[in-house]
């Protein structure tokens, strides 16, 4: 499948444990964080992306993807690629946030799986993978300088991808 990088965006951000409200989205700073990611990615999308990818894990990337979904109901040319590190990615998840993301992989136009079994570098390699098939990043940051957030943010800008950046102290 080769896409046009200047028309493929993915994400990166963080995880219900680094995030203010945690898992709680009806909080409002979360209702705001997931307008804001519905907005970049229809910015993007208004930019001339049309390829998006996420790499499934649980919070910001779960929000993005499901930002991408929304706005395919709208905008019928946009495609959704979900990009799994391996196989039982989400099998110790709690059984609602499985179902969110069988939900999610059940809309999606193409599921890239990097690699079958887990190991400690799965992560970095699904990282790796959307960033150089893309032209564009969306993060969702806190500003620490650890992290697969940051590493993710690193390479792509050293890659010199678009950055789209939502800075998450500007929702606490």
């Amino acid at each position: 499948m080769d896409r046009d990088k200047t028309k493929t965006c993915c994400f990166t951000g963080h995880r219900p444990d680094k995030l203010p409200w945690r898992e709680r989205e009806g909080d409002p700073r979360c209702v705001q964080l997931k307008q804001s990611i519905f907005q970049a990615v229809e910015a993007v999308y208004e930019a001339g992306v049309r390829h998006f990818i996420s790499g499934m894990a649980r919070g910001c990337d779960l929000y993005c993807a499901e930002a991408v979904l929304e706005l395919r109901r709208e905008r019928r040319d946009i495609t959704l690629e979900c990009a799994r590190p391996c196989e039982t990615q989400a099998d110790s998840w709690p059984a609602a946030e499985r179902a969110r993301y069988q939900t999610i992989l059940n809309q999606c136009n193409f599921e890239t799986l990097v690699q079958h079994h887990y190991d400690r570098f799965c992560m970095m390699r699904r990282n790796r993978y959307m960033v150089d098939r893309s032209g564009w990043v969306i993060a969702v940051y806190n500003g620490v300088p650890r992290g697969g957030t940051f590493q993710t943010l690193q390479y792509a800008m050293k890659r010199g991808l678009e950055t789209r950046m939502l800075d998450l102290e500007d929702f606490c």
